[in-house]
């Protein structure tokens, strides 16, 4: 930040503490505990009906947004969690004290603000609220990020994510989304009879996956303990109880890198079901994420331009990377990990090879091969690198090399691969899944086998 919009920050703050100082002099509470709201901004807009001006009564509350002040009348926004509202405020209505006194001389861009008023709509066709009476709810003592322009500054978005979400109307959109997914995610699970339960954080063996653990110590106990990397250990033993179908939705901790696509800290879906396999995964999670885009993102397309537009609701969303459209309503493809290898290196004998000849064959690819890794692992290295990014529309990618599960079944007919998928869109793992191993006596073995 430069010398000179620090200066100006600095300036701002301290007009604002002035106008604090005169509120409290004056024997006014800046900052109250309470405000009487009827709606949210949404709700309320939703309320109006054309030629019905000034008839239905509304009491909103939210942060200024837009604040710009003009003679006897002005007209300015507020921002609560559904979005904004614009207000009119009068002279004429609210008296020369209120108007001239408060409304003018003391809000500030940033300020909370709770108004009550009736709705009308402007000659631009925007539904507003008279303000018949206002209250300033929060003084903002700093200054909204310049010119309400946004943050540019990457790191500044990810450490003040409040100042992001007051300014980004796309990351404001994002949450919105992400938390109706969720709760989305809970009613379509709830109404297949599956159980919602929570497991230990807190776990004496990291389990359920390959990462590193954060560890703890509890004082009371004097025992280490981890934080969970998976919930997958404490839902199986669900299983085992009784319960035969159940989920949850809980936050992971892997001490590991951080990328766009990981976070050390990350919630996680994890959805067990008896008396299935991986197909009746597949059809659940098919299901599953239909029913998000449908019920929950709800994308549209438009079609023609003018008067003859027509909107329709759609199953196509625009991948924000390739510009392709990610077609969830056409039917998704499946198709095994082996023959996306074979399509990939043009080498129809690629699993019969030696490590050597794997090894050559991932270098003349051009990506970096360690003559250490295990022949799955150069193998997997072509399918991370060269062929999942590739993977656009929704695929299903099955039967995968058996060394990268030991907990999944072997496949009947091929005992190098598991009865196994891995659900690609947009270049991503979104979910993967499997048919479990429950014979104690192989799944042991495999683990050891695992452990070398």
């Amino acid at each position: 930040m430069s010398d000179s919009v620090t200066d100006i920050s600095h300036d701002q703050h301290a007009v604002r503490r002035q106008k604090l100082a005169d509120m409290r002099a004056a024997g006014f509470d800046p900052f109250r505990a309470n405000v009487a709201t009827t709606h949210f901004s949404a709700d309320a807009k939703a309320l109006y009906v054309d030629g019905q001006d000034e008839v239905v009564p509304v009491s909103v509350a939210g942060r200024l947004i837009t604040f710009r002040v003009q003679g006897g009348s002005s007209f300015v926004k507020i921002q609560d969690q559904q979005g904004p509202m614009q207000l009119y405020f009068r002279r004429d209505v609210l008296g020369v004290e209120r108007y001239d006194g408060v409304f003018k001389k003391s809000l500030d861009l940033g300020d909370i603000i709770g108004v009550t008023g009736k709705l009308f709509k402007t000659k631009t066709g925007e539904i507003t609220v008279r303000v018949e009476a206002f209250t300033l709810v929060s003084k903002a003592l700093r200054p909204l990020p310049e010119k309400w322009h946004g943050l540019s500054d990457a790191e500044q978005v990810y450490r003040q994510r409040y100042l992001d979400l007051i300014v980004n109307g796309e990351s404001r959109h994002r949450l919105m989304t992400r938390a109706r997914i969720v709760s989305a995610v809970r009613r379509f699970l709830e109404d297949k009879q599956f159980l919602e339960v929570e497991t230990p954080v807190l776990q004496a063996v990291a389990g359920g996956a390959a990462a590193r653990p954060f560890q703890t110590h509890h004082n009371a106990l004097n025992t280490d303990f981890v934080l969970r990397i998976s919930l997958e250990l404490y839902l199986k033993r669900m299983l085992v109880a009784g319960y035969d179908r159940v989920f949850e939705i809980g936050r992971n901790f892997r001490n590991e890198g951080v990328s766009r696509r990981h976070n050390p800290e990350f919630t996680m879906l994890e959805v067990y079901q008896a008396y299935s396999d991986f197909r009746g995964m597949m059809t659940l999670v098919q299901d599953l994420m239909r029913h998000l885009v449908r019920d929950v993102v709800k994308p549209t397309e438009t079609e023609g331009e003018g008067e003859t537009a027509v909107t329709r609701p759609t199953m196509r969303i625009k991948h924000a990377q390739s510009g392709e459209f990610i077609d969830f309503g056409a039917e998704w493809r499946e198709v095994k990990y082996k023959d996306l290898i074979i399509e990939k290196t043009g080498d129809a004998e690629w699993f019969a090879r030696s490590k050597d000849e794997k090894v050559a064959g991932v270098q003349k690819l051009g990506l970096y091969a360690d003559p250490k890794w295990e022949e799955f692992e150069l193998t997997n290295e072509i399918f991370g690198k060269l062929i999942e990014p590739t993977l656009i529309q929704p695929t299903f990618v099955t039967h995968l090399p058996k060394e990268l599960c030991p907990l999944a079944k072997i496949t009947q007919g091929d005992e190098s691969t598991i009865d196994v998928f891995e659900l690609i869109i947009g270049g991503m793992e979104i979910a993967p899944a499997y048919s479990e191993q429950n014979d104690p006596d192989v799944q042991r073995a495999m683990f050891e086998a695992q452990a070398g």
